[in-house]
């Protein structure tokens, strides 16, 4: 043949050759969720890539197949095409024993650069770009290859799965999608600024609703305003008035025996009627939906799509009351920062950039938020800042005790009736990277 034949069909083997290199490279890197979405909007190429993803096999034996193939046979060609070539200009400048050699050597060199070039580098560095776009479109040829190549491709797979069997390797692709994986995408996005730093905010505290427990946002018991059967008409009318919420408890006689909770919009409604409050009855009381405090975040939510509830009292293994939830609770915790609390709501004060003023009752993934912390030590054995303290102290805390951990001072400043109230948080500035090393004073 001419060199120009050659050359030609060299052209169309690297051609072919780039054509399986782009395909192989965007079969594999298509990501699942994209090709659903564009089957779901009616494109069948995708769906078509989808069931060749699950059974890769074949197609992965075609392409090697056929990228060995014109591997071998470009570089036969491509050698007796321009060796004759290198070896007339070699004998300009050298006439020595070596001269076939470097002219096969320099033939090599070409036919090998090109295919590495054009056939191998290019078309997978593109086919990485848009992946997706590229697998939809190759599809319908890569079948008709595929089929072309099916009795050795069946074959040669045969092999493979022989030996993949004899060694025990498992060959099942595991397509499952952990948190991690979704929280890397999510900081992916934010980093590109897809997402804005508070829907950033929001996706993450949505997915923490499967590991928070109740108690990390409940009103706990002491907190908890409650009436009891035979409370007088003027205690009820102060307590509507100091406190503002829109639920309140109703009890026998104290908070474990609980009866149902009361509106307090009902009791406006009565109020404005000019009726007597001085009894609390069946047309007020309304049942409770009572809960274990194992529940997760998540479990309630459930709990409250299915009752049809807002509003739930949180009961411990001793059936004694620790506290109430409700659905406005679960919502703060989604929004984080960007709900505004009141005063009284306030449990992490900010006092300069390396000291914060916290409430022992703060939950502890509060604590970790505020403070950028990735891990507390044993976080299972505690649920609040004060449980961190009495856990790591080993004893009821007093004034002044103080906890080194994760390059911060934790301090009590304030105990009421063994109870917590605040803790001084400061950041060790030189002790950055002191290991946990708990003091007492």
């Amino acid at each position: 043949m001419s060199l120009f034949q050659n050359i030609v069909i060299i052209i169309l083997l690297i051609a072919g050759a780039g054509f399986l290199s782009l395909s192989e490279i965007a079969l594999a890197g298509s990501r699942k969720v994209k090709l659903k979405i564009l089957a779901e909007s009616g494109d069948d190429r995708a769906q078509k890539v989808l069931d060749l993803q699950e059974n890769s096999a074949n197609f992965f034996a075609a392409s090697q197949i056929g990228l060995n193939a014109v591997a071998i046979l470009g570089g036969i060609l491509g050698e007796g095409a321009f060796r004759p070539y290198f070896y007339n200009m070699v004998t300009n400048f050298y006439q020595g024993p070596w001269a076939e050699t470097i002219s096969f050597t320099l033939s090599f060199t070409l036919v090998t650069s090109l295919f590495i070039l054009f056939a191998d580098l290019m078309p997978k560095r593109l086919a990485m770009i848009a992946p997706e776009k590229i697998s939809v479109s190759v599809i319908k040829p890569i079948h008709v290859f595929i089929a072309i190549c099916r009795p050795l491709s069946w074959f040669i797979n045969a092999i493979a799965n022989l030996l993949f069997r004899l060694f025990k390797v498992n060959t099942t692709r595991d397509d499952n999608i952990t948190f991690d994986d979704i929280s890397a995408v999510m900081d992916a996005g934010a980093q590109a600024g897809v997402l804005q730093k508070q829907e950033h905010h929001f996706i993450e505290n949505v997915f923490e609703l499967e590991e928070r427990n109740v108690p990390s946002s409940m009103t706990t018991r002491e907190n908890v305003v409650y009436f009891t059967l035979n409370e007088s008409e003027e205690s009820i009318r102060q307590k509507l008035a100091e406190y503002p919420y829109s639920k309140f408890l109703v009890c026998s006689e104290n908070i474990d025996d609980v009866i149902g909770y009361v509106d307090a919009k009902d009791i406006l409604v009565r109020i404005l009627k000019n009726q007597s409050l001085l009894q609390l009855n069946e047309s007020t009381i309304r049942n409770v939906l009572t809960i274990p405090d194992t529940l997760t975040l998540s479990e309630l939510l459930d709990r409250f799509r299915s009752s049809k509830e807002k509003f739930a009292v949180v009961f411990n293994e001793y059936a004694l009351v620790v506290g109430v939830i409700t659905l406005s609770d679960i919502m703060i915790t989604v929004m984080g920062d960007w709900v505004t609390p009141t005063d009284e709501d306030v449990q992490i004060i900010k006092r300069d950039a390396n000291s914060w003023l916290i409430d022992g009752s703060t939950p502890i993934e509060d604590l970790k938020h505020a403070l950028a912390i990735d891990e507390m030590p044993d976080d299972e054995n505690y649920e609040t800042v004060a449980g961190f303290m009495m856990y790591k102290l080993r004893k009821i805390p007093r004034p002044a005790d103080t906890v080194i951990f994760g390059g911060y001072k934790f301090e009590v400043v304030d105990v009421d009736h063994f109870k917590i109230d605040q803790l001084l948080v400061t950041r060790l500035l030189e002790q950055k990277d002191e290991v946990d090393n708990p003091a007492e004073s």
